[in-house]
């Protein structure tokens, strides 16, 4: 990758605005800030407003700032949760000004983003909660999303694996649908991020350079999301990213390297294992030859053929920023470069990153413009993740290589061709397989808040964003390679782009009005959002390039979304301690016929500030109090797919053609449509307490939520000739949600050499689906979680009744021994016949209760860190042993000898029991996440300006669980194939001057 010119144009900013912004240091300000017992306060702000100059203090709370003016001028120091201080002074030479902070009683004054504008968090009237930089997990981060993680009561960012840049799955209190997408919006500064799988990239998220970000602001309930109405039925995260705020230029250098492992691997049987099962199992033969035993196949080699296609990776993730105030005017730079290493052989992800952003204020600050852009390039090899599969069954007693014309691997092999049957060489499969992919995204905006010159308290505010993407990816398998072997090897090539654009404009009228002891805030807007996709469709090749396997019968594809947008909020606050809000916003969407292509969604909050009034003013133990109560609506379209309204033809293959003279014509097919398609639609009510005590020392927030989604849509039966399909995509689904949310963060030491924070957080979350059919019969069920292993065995259903995609069994009967007898299950109907009639549902993949703990000691320039998470009530379906786990699959009927996993020790099953529930498992876990140490070395350089930080960490330090498989973390519930989450270790440097 010629990662120098993306990085370079960002480097030559760097020297340019370091040599404008180098000037005569005449003269100084130092000092330290300190609370109100005489602690330090590092990272309070320190500003001279006349001449725009700002700093912040170390860890020690000294402060410095240098090259200012001689004379009288106005300091101000801002720390979060105490009053702000401003003092006049007379700068001459080195001049020194000590500042002592009080503690703001309530510690809510903090300005918190919310839609379209931001919001003191004492006046909030919805669920939101804000995780900013200092509360990070920190280590080997390569997606955003695990920044996140465990510090949110009722947010779950599952990592969907160890694929290099594979992101997570996120869900906020549970997710509200079926069918359509269960990921959060996301707006990363204003624009809304597509979530849009781009080909050729691990993850979209993946693109984005954790290093670049300040804060996540996550949205939970109706009153807080409605104001993105459709898009925001299963929570809103904003993220804004890092801008320039001091007046002289800092400059930031982080590095992370990272060591990673393998935490552990699938226990299968060794090969001195398998040689006793088969000469114990393995006397007969395999076909009507007498002397072809399955002795006869074992080999003399012993291979871990999970150990050949894992391997340590190391990785390596750089950033270099510079930031500050010019002439008035903010700006940030900044560029990063990401190497990483994947635990499966051929496996690597490499990315660089740029951002830049500016904040003029022009006409006496009337003006504010933020112009925001990033871009990122990244290039990957995908592994090939059949390998996986493949190491878990393949024989341990055969060796790696062997004399043949497959590459030289060893293959199982019948007459001259591999065995259609057998698993293929795991080695082969990863090294022979070429997957690459390259992706270029840029994504930005251009916002102008403008204050009426006549009315400044009215604001007219106009955001242009876009967020573009392109995908490219090449595989080549060579024609001697054997998963290949019967079509000569395989070329393809694929690209596709994403061209999203966003206009939104509002209005925004904020007064107070001191004689009704009222304020007022008012906001009016209109939105447009144009997102397109085009795929192209390439001929598929041999490995020769010239033999064509596949001629697509279009070049590309197109589609396009449109949404159209109205939105308003009003926010009411009677003697700063009665708030009301309330919002609506209409979406129009291209997505449904004219008849319900409009959806509209309004929400009311109230919160009272019990902290306000008078008989708790003068307490010495409460320090806040707020109750807030909200109803809403929002809605869901995402994963609904485009034109399912209208009738559509799919051109058949030239396999299917009708004649027309000496002409062949394809011919077009109907597929079933629903003309009454809509929205999805989420009510949702809160009901919440924020608290704290003894000047904030304990503080949280307890949530009580109901959420009612009607209109979800589900796949029902309809009579054969009435609509081209015997089935079709409808809205009639309803589904319930409903939970509990806690956090507490405590104080719990400080002194002047130490401190000890703790926060913790839980969640209660049941999800139970109400109605599925038209009829509302209680027995329907749609298929919802497929297995690997027979034909068409489904394990997870949608029903009335049940969690969604909960688990559909048969209850094994066990011997006296507690050994499961083979084929033996629970008559549950009691009409003395074993059917499918007799499956019953039995546990779901949701958890039933999630729990996330935090903890920071510091000690003088020392800090020890950590990140817990548990879940309780979650199951899994352990597809790897229902599937290995049996003699059949030893010793297979197709003449071969596979592995198994250990489990076939317990069961000692002949064929497979796929759908028995022995193989359900409790997956309930405790996972240490995150432990670091970390030593500030402060300000190190003689003006005071250079700092150091030097950190380790270790990631999946461990997991504490009774599951015996790969990891009990699974988002489908469907144990096979996982790639494992390795344990990290990481060294950090960040140096800033």
């Amino acid at each position: 990758m010629k990662v120098f010119y993306l990085l370079k144009p960002f480097l030559l900013l760097f020297l340019v605005l370091a040599t404008l912004t180098a000037q005569a240091q005449t003269s100084s300000l130092t000092g330290t800030v300190l609370d109100e017992t005489g602690l330090p306060l590092p990272g309070a702000s320190i500003q001279i407003k006349n001449i725009n100059k700002s700093t912040m203090t170390d860890a020690s709370g000294k402060y410095r700032l240098t090259g200012l003016p001689n004379g009288a001028t106005t300091v101000t120091a801002n720390y979060i949760g105490y009053t702000a201080l401003t003092q006049q002074v007379t700068i001459s030479g080195h001049t020194v000004l000590n500042l002592t902070l009080k503690p703001d009683a309530q510690n809510l004054n903090e300005v918190v983003v919310i839609g379209y504008g931001t919001q003191q968090k004492k006046d909030l009237t919805g669920s939101i909660a804000t995780v900013s930089a200092k509360d990070f997990q920190k280590g080997a981060i390569t997606s955003p999303d695990q920044l996140i993680q465990g510090k949110v009561a009722g947010v779950n960012v599952i990592s969907n694996g160890g694929q290099p840049g594979g992101g997570s799955t996120i869900r906020i209190r549970g997710g509200a649908s079926l069918n359509a997408s269960n990921d959060p919006l996301v707006v990363i500064d204003g624009v809304p991020f597509s979530g849009n799988t781009v080909n050729n990239a691990p993850s979209p998220l993946s693109l984005i350079n954790p290093n670049d970000i300040e804060t996540f602001t996550i949205l939970k309930d109706a009153n807080a999301t409605a104001i993105y109405g459709s898009r925001a039925s299963n929570g809103v995260i904003l993220i804004t990213t890092k801008k320039g705020s001091s007046a002289e230029p800092v400059i930031n250098f982080n590095t992370n390297n990272s060591f990673e492992t393998i935490a552990k691997t699938v226990d299968v049987l060794s090969a001195d294992q398998i040689r006793a099962y088969v000469n114990q199992y393995g006397n007969k033969s395999y076909d009507d030859n007498p002397d072809h035993t399955y002795k006869a196949l074992l080999g003399n080699a012993n291979t871990d053929w999970q150990k050949e296609i894992y391997k340590n990776a190391f990785s390596t993730d750089n950033t270099l920023s510079i930031g500050g105030i010019f002439k008035n005017v903010p700006y940030r730079v900044s560029a990063g470069y990401l190497d990483k290493q994947g635990l499966l052989i051929t496996d690597k992800f490499e990315r660089a990153t740029g951002t830049f952003s500016i904040a003029p204020r022009l006409f006496t600050d009337h003006l504010k413009i933020d112009l925001s852009l990033k871009g990122s390039l990244s290039e990957a090899r995908f592994a090939n993740e059949a390998a996986r599969a493949s190491a878990i069954q393949f024989d341990p007693t055969q060796p790696l290589h062997a004399d043949n014309q497959f590459g030289n691997y060893f293959e199982w092999i019948k007459g001259s061709v591999p065995n259609p049957n057998a698993p293929r060489n795991p080695v082969a499969l990863a090294e022979l397989r070429n997957n690459t992919g390259k992706t270029e995204r840029s994504f930005g905006n251009a916002r102008f808040d403008y204050s009426f010159h006549f009315l400044p308290e009215l604001h007219a505010n106009l955001n242009l964003g876009y967020d573009v993407s392109k995908g490219y990816g090449r595989i080549f398998v060579p024609a001697y390679a054997a998963q290949n072997a019967s079509t000569q090897g395989f070329q393809g090539r694929s690209q596709d782009t994403q061209n999203n654009k966003i206009a939104e404009f509002y209005l925004n009228y904020a007064k107070d009005i001191a004689s009704l002891k009222s304020r007022i805030d008012v906001t009016a807007g209109y939105g447009y959002y144009d997102n397109k996709s085009t795929g192209y469709n390439f001929e598929e090749y041999r490995a020769d390039g010239t033999s064509v396997t596949r001629t697509p019968a279009f070049p590309f594809n197109v589609e396009r979304e449109k949404l159209e947008s109205f939105y308003g909020r009003l926010i009411y606050t009677y003697a700063d301690n009665y708030i009301l809000s309330a919002t609506m916003r209409s979406d129009g969407s291209s997505r449904f016929g004219a008849d319900h292509r409009w959806g509209y969604f309004p929400s009311v909050g109230f919160t009272w500030r019990v902290i306000g009034e008078d008989f708790m003013k003068e307490s010495k133990v409460f320090s806040d109090m707020k109750l807030r109560l909200s109803y809403g609506q929002t809605g869901n379209k995402d994963g609904i797919g485009n034109y399912n309204y209208m009738a559509k033809y799919f051109r058949n293959t030239n396999q299917g053609q009708y004649q027309v003279g000496d002409a062949l014509y394809d011919y077009y097919t109907p597929a079933a449509y629903e003309p009454d398609l809509k929205w999805e639609t989420t009510s949702s009510y809160n009901v919440g307490l924020d608290y704290g005590f003894f000047k904030n020392r304990v503080y949280g927030s307890v949530d009580v939520y109901y959420k009612k989604t009607k209109d979800l849509l589900s796949t029902i039966d309809i009579p054969s000739g009435t609509n081209y399909n015997n089935r079709l995509l409808t809205n009639v689904g309803n589904m319930d949600v409903r939970g509990l949310e806690a956090s507490i963060n405590v104080l719990a030491i400080k002194t002047e050499n130490t401190s000890w924070e703790i926060g913790m957080n839980m969640a209660y979350n049941k999800r139970e689906v109400t109605n599925l059919t038209l009829d509302s019969d209680p027995n329907f069920k749609i298929d919802a979680g497929g297995i690997t292993g027979g034909t068409g065995n489904n394990i997870k259903y949608n029903a009335i009744g049940q969690a969604p995609g909960s688990f559909f069994v048969k209850k094994q009967i066990y011997d006296a021994s507690g050994m499961p007898l083979q084929g033996v299950y629970a008559d549950l109907d009691g009409n003395g016949v074993v059917n499918a009639d007799d499956k019953y549902f039995f546990h779901s993949p949701d958890p039933k209760f999630t729990f996330g703990f935090n903890s920071a000691f510091s000690y003088k320039k020392w800090t020890l860190s950590t990140v817990m998470r548990a879940n309780i009530g979650n199951y899994v379906y352990d597809n790897v042993s229902s599937n290995f786990g049996v003699r059949s699959n030893i010793l297979s009927p197709s003449g071969l000898i596979n592995n198994a996993n250990v489990d076939v020790y317990k069961t000692n099953f002949t064929n497979n029991e796929y759908l028995s529930d022995y193989y359900m498992k409790n997956a309930s876990f405790l996972k240490m996440d995150n432990a670091g140490l970390a030593y500030d070395l402060g300000k190190i350089s003689r003006n005071g300006n250079t700092t150091i930080r030097i950190s380790a960490n270790v990631q999946n330090v461990f997991v504490w669980t009774k599951y015996k498989g790969l990891d009990p973390e699974i988002t489908s519930g469907i144990d096979y194939n996982l790639y494992p989450r390795p344990r990290t270790y990481t060294l950090g440097l960040n140096v800033g001057f």
